[in-house]
């Protein structure tokens, strides 16, 4: 099967996905990355957001940069308010060096949302060294902006009360976390 952008894609028996063969992708600094399309139904709204998604450039990480700080700074709060400044793992010194601390995934994922809006995003969980148990999700929505920055959980977008979209918050404070302790502590 070929999917227009991707071209032959491999299916996943397992998965239910389809699998690209390596190809660049300019937003993630030219990195060779297998695609995942989740759920294809031959929509053109997936063509466009794959082909939106591959001619981005690195503007749209940089765009992105003062919510990715936000994130890493609400993070380093948490930390220190439990106490465990031992666990700091990263000093970012601002929103524009936040990106030289993030290990760009090379696993994107095309997916439509399940629910209200029916969109199709990418989704790219990276690595980064303020968060190493939940890592950052960087979602394009349509493949053309980041929406979503935060923890590695498989959301698309950001809901405010009563579930309503919120188009305009990229990242959203998520409650409270309780960071996962070892065995034996406490």
């Amino acid at each position: 099967m070929e999917i227009p952008g991707l071209g032959p894609v491999v299916h996943d028996e397992h998965l239910g996905w389809f699998r690209s063969a390596p190809v660049p992708v300019p937003v993630l600094g030219g990195a060779l990355c297998r695609i995942a399309v989740e759920g294809y139904d031959g929509g053109l709204d997936f063509h466009a957001a794959i082909r939106t998604f591959l001619a981005l450039d690195s503007s749209a990480l940089t765009a992105a940069a003062p919510a990715i700080f936000e994130y890493y700074r609400d993070i380093i709060e948490e930390v220190r308010a439990c106490g465990e400044e031992d666990e700091l793992y990263a000093d970012v010194p601002g929103p524009d060096q936040v990106l030289d601390y993030v290990t760009l995934g090379t696993e994107p994922v095309v997916v439509r949302d399940p629910h209200a809006d029916r969109r199709v995003y990418v989704r790219v969980a990276c690595d980064c060294d303020w968060e190493e148990e939940h890592g950052l999700d960087l979602v394009f929505r349509d493949g053309a902006a980041i929406t979503l920055v935060g923890p590695s959980t498989g959301t698309l977008r950001n809901l405010g009360t009563f579930d309503e979209l919120t188009e305009d918050v990229i990242y959203r404070r998520r409650p409270s976390r309780t960071r996962s302790t070892g065995p034996g502590e406490g």
